[in-house]
């Protein structure tokens, strides 16, 4: 499974901050705002891959 990533890119105007998992990616202005995203996709990814590593054993047992 993909990791949260942030990177920081340079457009015309200013620098944009990038959050992305995967393909999957959403841009912010604010730096601020883009790691606080990041960082709530992170728990809550982290969250999901426990629940299926539960469910698999679970299911072995």
């Amino acid at each position: 499974m993909p990791d949260v990533r942030i990177e920081r890119r340079e457009s015309a105007e200013r620098p944009v901050w990038v959050v992305s998992l995967g393909r999957r990616a959403l841009a912010f202005h604010e730096e601020l705002a883009a790691r606080t995203f990041a960082a709530q996709l992170h728990l809550r990814f982290g969250w999901l891959r426990q629940q299926l590593r539960d469910e698999g054993s679970e299911e072995q047992s």
